[in-house]
Order: C-alpha cells, then structure tokens, then sequence
C-alpha cells in the first residue's frame, strides 16, 4: 500500500491551478522564462510546421509530468509492507517424500502438460508451504534409504531449497516406507508443538528396509501423530526417463504402474489419518490444503510493518523529464537558454 508522509505537497496542484484561473480572468500575467519567446511584434510565437507544433506541445507534456513527479516526491510516498509475525508456535508437518526411480514417471496433471510424480509432489508442498505460513514444515527423502532433509523448520526459503535439491534415485532403488515413517516419528516424537503429522507421499508398496509399515503406524498412533498417505501416480503403461546418480546413464522407456493402495489405506487408518489419490497437480494441492485445515491450530500473532521509501524514484523520474524538455527545446525548437 502506498501512502504519503507529507501530503501537503499536493496544495502545489492547487496552486497552479490558481495560477491559471487567474490568468484566464486576467488577474495574474503569464510568467515568462527565458526558454520561451513569448512576443512577437505584438504576437504570441507560433510555430509554422505541424513537426514543431508537435514536438512544442510534447515538450509541454514533458513539463507537466515533471512537475507532477516533483510533486509527488515532495509527498515522500512510501510503501508500506504488512507482515504476519506468529509468537506462539504451530502445527509440525513432516513430509516423507519417495524418490525412488519410479517417481520419475510422467503421468501427473498439469494444466498445460504432464510432469513427473516428483516434480508434481514438489510444486503441491511448495503451494502449501508458500500458502500457509503458520505451520512449521520439515522433509525425509525415502527411497531404499530414508534421512531426514529438514527438520520441522519455520525457514521457508530452506526448506523449499532442499526439497528442490532431491533428486530420483539419490537414496536407492526401493521404497522403504516403515523407515521413512520411523525416521519422521524420531524427529517429532519430542516436539512441542500442539499437532504434529506426517504426510507420506510414494507411488508404491514397501519392498525395503527393516522396519515394517504398520509398526511405524502404531507408533504414530501411540504418540498421537496423525499420518496421512498419498498414492500418487495413475495405472497403467506410463513413459519414465531418469540419470542414474552413480552411473551417470540416463534410463527411459515405460513403466507399468499398478501397485496395492489397500497398505497405505491401512497406514493412514490405524493413525486416525486419512489416504488420499493423486493423479493430477490439482489434487494434489486440494488434498493437501485439506490436510492443512484439519491440522490447524489456533496460534497468536501480531502484524509487523515495514516502509520502504520510494520518493528517489519520482524525483529521479522528474529529473530525466525536465531534463527531455531542455533538449527538446533547445535543440529541436531552437529556443535560446
């Protein structure tokens, strides 16, 4: 919002407008600079050439602007920027993200294409992060492997900067999701925060680690975790192509996608969560808006503001614009300085 700390500096419109209501009633003779030859064996100047004519009346233009900037910088506008500052803590968001190979299918929604199950799941955190500001967001990579990336942080900019440094396939081949959940459990097991969830996000069944899904889901349970599962992806032949990190050799081709969403249905029932399916970016950002209004909590805050002075800009622009008009009239209309 723009708003201005010496309004007064606006009578100087009044003024000028006075100026010429005299002068139209003959009370106030027109001022006379030394850029204009105002008399001419008894007659007003006029210039013969429609070329003049018009770069006379731009220079005029130029004039006006130039006063109407200085005007304005003489007001000291400034923006004035409003921020939301939380001074009791919210809800902990966890998200266990899969980045095995598979994530590099090509069969999410976009509203102008396709992208893969990764890059959709990327974009639908980064709406909500970006839309909610009041929870605290950490991330787990899961893959064969799982560690935990970020923990429950409000660090905005950071957290969006390793989500997206991940990369397919940067923690193995397979979907470990019991150790994906039990990292995210060790990491909001002692957090003060009045919720806490997780939201796992995979396209697939667990095939790695040795710790089993539900057991992670228990736990959750008994800490009173909510967990929330995603099974994203579409079935069916789907194109993927992704580097392998250690080889360096770029896989492509297709993939039949068809796995089991019964297990991760399970998982978010026995936690008090819910599952939901991905096939497009739009749902995804839906479900996750839901899951957001289910795990609000009641926070306080106050506003903070902050001005940012914006009159250098005006007084810079006038210048250029006085600056034009002398040009003008010196070098196109000939007039003496």
């Amino acid at each position: 919002m723009i708003q201005f700390e010496t309004p007064s500096a606006f009578l100087l419109f009044f003024a000028i407008f006075l100026i010429h209501v005299l002068r139209h009633f003959g009370i106030f003779s027109k001022v006379a600079f030394p850029l204009i030859i105002s008399d001419w064996n008894g007659k007003s100047f006029v210039y013969k050439d429609s070329f003049s004519n018009v770069v006379s009346i731009l220079s005029k233009l130029l004039a006006h602007a130039a006063f109407i900037f200085l005007v304005i910088a003489l007001a000291n506008p400034i923006i004035r920027h409003q921020e939301k500052v939380y001074t009791s803590r919210g809800t902990d968001i966890l998200f266990v993200l899969d980045t095995s190979p598979s994530m590099a299918a090509r069969d999410i929604s976009l509203v102008n294409g396709v992208t893969t199950r990764l890059e959709a799941a990327k974009l639908g955190i980064k709406t909500l992060t970006s839309t909610e500001k009041g929870a605290a967001y950490g991330l787990v990579a899961m893959a064969s492997e799982a560690a935990c990336i970020v923990p429950p942080t409000n660090d905005l900019v950071f957290f969006e900067k390793r989500l997206d440094s991940l990369n397919i396939g940067e923690f193995g081949d397979g979907s470990a999701i019991g150790t994906g959940l039990t990292t995210a459990l060790y990491h909001l097991s002692s957090s003060k925060a009045p919720k806490k969830c997780i939201v796992l996000i995979t396209d697939g069944e667990n095939n790695a680690g040795s710790i089993h899904p539900e057991t992670a889901a228990n736990l959750a349970a008994e800490k009173n975790i909510s967990l929330y599962t995603f099974g994203i992806g579409t079935k069916g032949t789907v194109p993927i192509e992704y580097t392998d990190l250690k080889t360096g050799k770029i896989h492509s081709g297709f993939y039949e996608s068809d796995f089991d969403t019964r297990p991760l249905e399970e998982l978010a029932a026995i936690s008090g969560g819910k599952y939901f399916g991905i096939e497009s970016i739009a749902s995804l950002s839906a479900s996750l808006s839901e899951i957001s209004r289910r795990e609000e909590s009641i926070q306080t805050f106050h506003y903070r503001f902050s001005d940012q002075n914006c009159y250098d800009f005006f007084l810079f622009a006038a210048m250029i614009l006085f600056t034009a008009t002398l040009i003008i009239k010196r070098i196109f209309l000939s007039e003496v300085l």
